[in-house]
Parts: C-alpha cells; structure tokens; sequence
C-alpha cells in the first residue's frame, strides 16, 4: 500500500503531553505525524507519566521523552530562539496547563516548553481535553482566549458524554499541517461542489451517478491544510474543519453556490461535483413495477457558466471523458483558470489519472486523490 502524502517532511514536531486520560491516544498520534513526514520529540509532565508510560512515548517518537528539564536545556534546545522545532504541539493539553501558560507559569517540563515557544513566537497548538464542566469554567475560558490571543490555535474540543474529548487524530494532524505549510491561501475564501447529486425520478427512485465525493474532499482539505476559509457544498459525508453545507439535487446546490457567490464573494470556485446535467421529469406517486416507462430528461443550465459571471471568483472545473481535451481549452479561453480532465475510471476511487490544463500549458499527475488535489493547488499557485 502506497504511504501518505508526506506533508510534513523535513518538519520537526516537539509533542507535549500533560495529565489527561486522552493522553492514551498520543502513542497513535506521534505514529500519524512521523508516517506524514515529521519527526516528534515527546515531553511529559509528571501527571502524564502516571497515565502512560515514558517509554511509550519514546517508542512512538523513535527518540527518548523529556521528563524533566536536564542541564540540557531541551526547551531552548528545541521551542527556544534558533531552536531545532518548528512546531509545538501540546495534545491533550488539561485546564491545569492551559491556565498555566495563559499565566506564564513553568513548573513542568510541557509549560516550560510552551513558555519558550511563544516567547520564540514560533507555531503553538493546544488541544484540549477535560471533563465539560472544567472546559466551562470561567477561568479556563479566559485562559484560552487568551492564548488565541497570542496568534496560538486552540483546538474546539469533541463534546460527547459530558466530556470535552480530544478530537480526531485527523484534525490535529490536518491543523498541524496548516500551521507548517505557510499558509499561502490565508485570509481566501474556497468555495468547493463535491460529489454526486440526486434528481428524483418518482416518489421512490432517484438518477445519481457514481461520484463518491473524494476528489471534492481531498480539494478541500488541500485548501485548510493551505491556509484556506473552506466552504463546502455537498451531499456526502461531513468533512472536518471546513463549512459543510447539505444539498442533494443539482437545483439545491446550484442555489446554495449562487447565494455564496452574492454574499461571500469566495476567491476561488472548485467545481469537483458530478453535478446533474439531467433531471427528469418526476412522475407522482410511484411507477407501477414491470410497467414500460419512457422517461423524459429536462437539461440543467451549466453551473460553471454561471460562477463565471462573477469576475472577482478564480474558477477550477472539471472534465469528465475520453476526449474532453478541445472542450477543456475551450473551459480556459472562456475564464477558466484551470481544468482538471480525467476518464470515468477514476470516479468513485482512491486513485486516478488527471491532464491539467491551464492557459500555460498541460501536465500530468496521477496517484492518491490527495496527491492530485496537492498538485492541482501547486498548479493553481503557480498563476
């Protein structure tokens, strides 16, 4: 099996671990991060030692854990000014240690490490996890504030069973991404269609296609990793950390991205939807079973044309065929900034096959999904 996409290659993580129970998801998380690339150096608090042990950590991290600071000084070493890191991550990070950094209290070895991290001015995550009720307490809610405050990225918590959970090992690794990727898209504004859409046939039966909607996630996660504010508009199933909104005709999603484009006016439109040329005229009620039926198709205005109109709106489409290449130049002399032409084989995979055209020229790339939609934001850079 092929290995992820190393976003985080040549990237040194200094990994903090304090005195919560989710702290028995680092061994996990410290893997995640060294197969994207990174290498993790672990720090413990002593509370955290009595939850898992040190060598845990130092297996995950393939390097011996800090448990105390030495004469050494590994926070200089590693979070201090020309320091080694370039991230810290502290994950689970409890209200103890969150109101002690909001305070600028080191009395272990993980406040140490977040005290000289953002004295360095240097990338800090937090991510909490504690009972709800000590998440809420007035107190921890102003130390967090604080903290985004000081440009530090504090985590939203998983809300589950009165408890403010660590989140997915996915959406650290995605925010970790982000915070080291230079965020050239910051402060734009991504609009993505993704997946299949449904048209109704009767009151039972529906005409989709076998869109699957990896290509338009893998699009938007590209982006948040990027620096984006990422909009999504689908039908599939929620993705994390972008704005997800739930259509399922071609008609709903056409009215959400319009309704975008007039208020929100997005840099970029991504359209990576199979979005339907078709719709059916619906029968009511339901077609009686082994009656012969002829169904009438209604075309559907093209969305992209209708982005178009929107001057301000930097436009990447999609072709879908086997000989979409005239078509996809004519997607370019018409405003389009780039077309991403693949056959039918790829959809509903993991993998495909991809010609990128822009008005400089055309390339190749193939491989994972997420290897494309790095490459076609690579593309979409380089205008």
């Amino acid at each position: 099996m092929k290995e992820k996409l190393r976003t985080l290659e040549n990237k040194m993580i200094v990994l903090g671990v304090t005195g919560s129970i989710a702290a028995v998801e680092v061994i996990k998380l410290a893997r995640e991060l060294r197969r994207k690339g990174a290498s993790v150096r672990g720090v413990m608090s002593k509370a955290a030692c009595g939850i898992i042990h040190p060598d845990a950590l130092t297996y995950a991290c393939d390097f011996p854990a800090i448990t105390s600071i030495s004469g050494m000084i590994e926070h200089v070493k590693y979070c201090g000014i020309g320091g080694e890191a370039d991230l810290l991550l502290i994950a689970p990070a409890t209200a103890n240690t969150i109101c002690k950094i909001a305070a600028g209290i080191d009395d272990t070895p993980v406040t140490t490490f977040a005290t000289t991290a953002i004295g360095r001015g240097m990338p800090v995550v937090v991510v909490p996890a504690m009972h709800e009720s000590m998440y809420n307490h007035p107190a921890v809610r102003d130390a967090i504030a604080k903290l985004e405050g000081w440009d530090i990225t504090v985590l939203s918590p998983l809300m589950e069973e009165n408890k403010a959970k660590i989140p997915s090992m996915q959406e650290i690794v995605l925010t970790v991404e982000r915070e080291l990727s230079g965020m050239p898209l910051a402060g734009e504004k991504v609009l993505i269609t993704s997946g299949a859409c449904v048209e109704e046939i009767d009151d039972v039966r529906v005409m989709t296609t076998r869109s699957s909607g990896a290509m338009g996630r893998e699009m938007a996660l590209a982006a948040f990793r990027l620096g984006a504010d990422v909009t999504v508009v689908h039908g599939g199933e929620e993705i994390p950390l972008v704005r997800n909104i739930g259509i399922r005709s071609a008609s709903e999603m056409r009215e959400a991205v319009l309704d975008i484009l007039e208020n929100e006016n997005p840099g970029y439109y991504v359209s990576a939807a199979a979005i339907s040329d078709f719709a059916p005229e619906k029968f009511e009620g339901k077609i009686p079973s082994g009656t012969p039926t002829a169904i009438r198709l209604k075309t559907l205005p093209k969305l992209v044309d209708e982005v178009l109109k929107n001057p301000g709106t930097k436009v990447i489409a999609f072709k879908l065929g086997w000989n979409e290449m005239e078509k996809a130049k004519e997607l370019i002399g018409s405003g389009v900034s780039l077309v991403a032409v693949n056959t039918p084989e790829s959809m509903g995979g993991e993998t495909g096959s991809y010609t990128l055209v822009t008005s400089g020229g055309e390339s190749s790339v193939e491989g994972k999904k997420e290897e494309i939609a790095a490459a076609i934001w690579k593309e979409i850079g380089k205008l």
